[in-house]
């Protein structure tokens, strides 16, 4: 279907120095997909455009390369994008590439945007990473840069606000994870989770003892001091009756009255129909 010209390279313009042998002539193609309709023909005609213009789409994946997406990956997500271009194009509008280009670009875009980043990160802060990243790389290009721009100056160059350029550095960040078990640069021998904290238990012992205060001062002075000795002391019940010449049984009926008490007390506040009922 596609005509011998689809191979011949066409040389470009002062800005791209290179002759590229990936602008076939698909005119008649294109021309002859627009009167078709959904069905075997279209589809394996479309498949004809997709294979001439691979070698385009391949050299626009190829400048994505080096940033941690293999080349074969980048390529079937340029397919993916050119196809797209050739199901979408319509003829009517001009020639294909112009269309194709920014169409393949975008898929790529969107790949790095959408599954190459460790950390969740906005797409508003992914743009502000660009552009502070690219604003870096000016500065440091400069003739007598020294070291690391501040952030100052790149909010200068890049237009953006300070607090703009902070959030874009710390997205720079975001793009890739390290792992839980890599070392910490000031201590060998700790890893990146060594340094994570954790919940602090402590914390609902404060709550509960804060709600057991008044529950343990409505009980008699004795009782209060059995208590401190079986948990705060840790004495055995054989222990804690030897101390004050009872049995062990009586030392145990006065915990459980005793915890009783000061749980129904510390859960009164939790039960606003108990008063009701007891009324």
């Amino acid at each position: 279907m596609l005509t011998d010209q689809r191979r011949t390279a066409r040389r470009r313009g002062p800005s791209d120095r290179a002759a590229y042998d990936d602008s076939p002539d698909t005119a008649d193609a294109f021309a002859h997909l627009a009167g078709l309709g959904e069905g075997r023909e279209r589809d394996l005609l479309c498949e004809e455009v997709v294979e001439a213009w691979l070698p385009m789409a391949h050299r626009i994946a190829g400048r994505f390369q080096d940033k941690g997406e293999s080349l074969e990956d980048l390529r079937q997500v340029a397919a993916m994008g050119l196809l797209k271009a050739v199901q979408n194009f319509d003829p009517r509008r001009g020639r294909f590439e112009p269309y194709a280009v920014p169409t393949i670009r975008g898929e790529l875009r969107r790949h790095f945007r959408d599954y190459m980043w460790d950390v969740h990160v906005p797409r508003r802060v992914q743009d502000l990473r660009n552009k502070v990243r690219l604003a870096r790389r000016d500065l440091a290009l400069q003739p007598g840069a020294g070291s690391e721009p501040s952030v100052a100056a790149i909010a200068t160059h890049s237009g953006l606000s300070e607090d703009e350029v902070r959030d874009g550095l710390k997205a720079i960040d975001g793009f890739s994870a390290l792992s839980l078990d890599a070392s910490l640069v000031v201590a060998d021998e700790f890893s990146l989770a060594d340094s994570l904290g954790a919940p602090e238990a402590a914390y609902e012992v404060i709550t509960d003892r804060e709600a057991a205060k008044a529950g343990l001062k409505h009980l008699p002075e004795r009782e209060r001091a059995i208590l401190y000795l079986r948990f705060f002391e840790d004495m055995t019940q054989s222990q804690i009756a030897a101390h004050f010449g009872i049995s062990q049984m009586h030392v145990s009926r006065l915990i459980h009255t005793s915890c009783r008490r000061v749980r129904d007390e510390a859960t009164r506040g939790e039960q606003p129909g108990q008063d009701a009922q007891a009324a």
